[in-house]
């Protein structure tokens, strides 16, 4: 019994430190910003682990609100690629109306897109939580993305019309227009299938 408790410590301090090192390469950008500051993030949040929790130093402060924007930009980028890949652009082609070639696959497509950019909308409102001005800019437009929540139905049932689809590009506009006033800006990436359907 006493042998355990020199054994248990080490290893609960090696989970913490992979587990940290897992958040933190798990929400990184692909660019410049997640490999660059990857291993250095989690030696600091080890480090900080270890210490008291109550010492927050300006650096951790600046990191959180740093990450904050890079979750921010990478989910309303998702958001915005899925929105106008399958949503926007196939509804102004007219491949949502009844007779048109491809329709049934077209709205599967879009409703799978609806419910995919809805909760990266709100996993980037979220996020904007991290960082003071993202946070005062993304705030008011929290009803918007809830009123996106039944879309995803509405698409792929073929109901969706032209206020609907109007609802969705408001929303993602007003999303880029708060990242970029608040120095976030978001570009569109359009999401591969099986993170639609994942």
């Amino acid at each position: 019994m006493t042998r355990s408790v020199p054994i248990r410590r080490p290893l609960v301090a090696f989970l913490l430190a992979c587990a940290v090192l897992v958040s933190v390469t798990a929400c990184g950008d692909s660019g410049d910003s997640g490999s660059a500051t990857g291993t250095g993030t989690s030696s600091s949040a080890s480090a900080s682990a270890s210490a008291s929790a109550s010492a927050a130093s300006p650096s951790a402060s600046t990191e959180r609100q740093r990450l904050a924007k890079t979750r921010f930009v990478a989910n309303a980028g998702l958001a915005a690629g899925a929105t106008y890949q399958w949503i926007v652009k196939p509804y102004h082609a007219g491949t949502f109306k009844k007779g048109a070639e491809g329709r049934t696959f077209a709205l599967v497509k879009a409703g799978l897109a609806g419910g995919f950019a809805y909760n990266r909308l709100k996993a980037a409102a979220e996020n904007a939580k991290g960082d003071p001005l993202l946070s005062k800019a993304v705030a008011p437009l929290t009803a918007g993305i809830e009123s996106l929540q039944g879309m995803a139905t509405k698409l792929r049932k073929g109901e969706a019309g032209e206020g609907d689809i109007g609802a969705f590009e408001s929303v993602i506009d007003s999303i880029k227009n708060a990242g970029k006033d608040a120095g976030a800006e978001v570009k569109e990436k359009v999401p591969s299938t099986s993170q639609l359907t994942g």
